[in-house]
């Protein structure tokens, strides 16, 4: 799927759990036109957005953000309440 205009696909109005694995390397979607959300799969190719790479530093439950419009990218800051 093309990006028109370069705009952000919202993808969902909540977060996306998810369970991390300590010293994995996750690339969150910031298009929002993954086939994969919260995860990049390249739909972005062509357009001005790229992922955003986060390692966790402990095994735990991440909030990604999937509004794509947190502050805190590539995490949940509530944003999503307010759109």
């Amino acid at each position: 799927m093309k990006i028109k205009n370069n705009e952000v696909k919202i993808n969902q109005k909540k977060p996306y759990v998810v369970n991390v694995e300590e010293g994995k390397t996750y690339y969150w979607c910031s298009c929002g036109n993954s086939k994969n959300q919260p995860f990049c799969d390249d739909s972005h190719s062509g357009s001005s957005f790229s992922p955003i790479a986060y390692t966790a530093e402990e095994t735990k439950l991440a909030y990604f953000c999937g509004c794509k419009e947190s502050s805190s990218k590539p995490f949940c800051d509530g944003t999503h309440t307010k759109i």
